[in-house]
């Protein structure tokens, strides 16, 4: 392998985290935004009160899209197995 096609093999695999981590992180920091605005309007100063929206946001996604994800980690998996062939 040469250094090039280990520079874009690096470049798939941060894409790839990207694409796979990249929407729960967002939504579920959304998630706390939104629940700390509610708690500095409502003077609730719990800090374990964001964690169970957060969790159950971040399960209804992976639900949804998990069949997606898995998809995409047994395609990147099956092209770096080819590779290592040949």
């Amino acid at each position: 392998m040469t250094n090039g096609e280990v520079a874009d093999l690096m470049y798939e695999v941060f894409i790839l985290i990207i694409q796979l981590a990249g929407p729960m992180l967002v939504i579920s920091m959304l998630v706390g935004i939104l629940i700390s605005i509610i708690q500095a309007a409502t003077q609730i100063h719990e800090q374990t009160i964001t964690f169970v929206p957060k969790l159950l946001v971040i399960g209804v996604i992976l639900v949804f899209s998990g069949s997606s994800m898995l998809e995409s980690l047994q395609d990147f998996t099956t092209k770096i197995f080819r590779m290592i062939q040949g």
